[in-house]
């Protein structure tokens, strides 16, 4: 893990928070296999709580009141469009374990007409399981059945480990926010060491940390 001797968790909120956008083109897309035993199924009515219990089982979300904020804010009064854009992961019990979509910016604010892959997210339990890089390039296949050609991806330093897993994907720092963000880049070099980021010196730990370490 880059230059630290401290362990940080997939989603950790003691690393000092900076906003993360990411992009690619649609070309030459990497693909991997699900593990046997799972399969991809698209979101129907209904699937809302287990969108909400997947985001929050991996620490997006504190509670459950805060998961339906967000989908109301994200995907409220667009559930239709969700059945041709929203993935589920389900084991062979038909549990819903993971989840991302194949969106755009609800914002208004790109211009581009990328396609924006939103909430990207396995249950806690089911993590490390070789399930994030298929849902990843499943959902990055089915955007470009859409008719999208690029794509970016909102994220944040304190689900590190999910952007250097989008890195791996071919995926580049957006360059206005490699400028606005760059300390935020500068965490995820000194996290990651990732070959794809050669223009970022490491951050200190003393700048990777939200707050300062306790005193023994």
């Amino acid at each position: 893990m880059g230059e630290t001797n401290m362990t940080f968790e997939n989603h950790d909120s003691r690393i000092r928070y900076y906003e993360l956008l990411l992009e690619r083109s649609l070309d030459r897309l990497p693909r991997f296999p699900l593990p046997e035993g799972y399969r991809f199924v698209f979101y129907r009515p209904g699937d809302r709580d287990a969108w909400i219990a997947i985001e929050q089982s991996a620490k997006e979300f504190a509670g459950y009141a805060q998961g339906l904020e967000a989908w109301n804010r994200y995907y409220g009064g667009h559930e239709p469009s969700l059945c041709e854009r929203m993935v589920f992961i389900e084991n062979a019990g038909g549990e819903k374990v993971a989840t991302a979509t194949a969106y755009y910016d609800i914002t208004g604010r790109d211009p581009s007409g990328s396609g924006w892959l939103h909430w990207v997210a396995v249950r806690r339990e089911y993590q490390g399981k070789g399930l994030s890089k298929p849902l990843i390039a499943h959902v990055l296949e089915l955007m470009r059945g859409l008719g999208y050609t690029h794509a970016k991806i909102p994220t944040q330093t304190t689900t590190w480990l999910a952007c250097k897993i989008y890195l791996d994907f071919g995926f580049l720092p957006l360059p206005q926010n490699a400028v606005h963000s760059r300390n935020g880049w500068r965490i995820i070099k000194a996290l990651t060491n990732h070959p794809a980021l050669p223009d970022f010196e490491p951050a200190p730990m003393e700048e990777i940390l939200a707050s300062p370490p306790a005193e023994s």
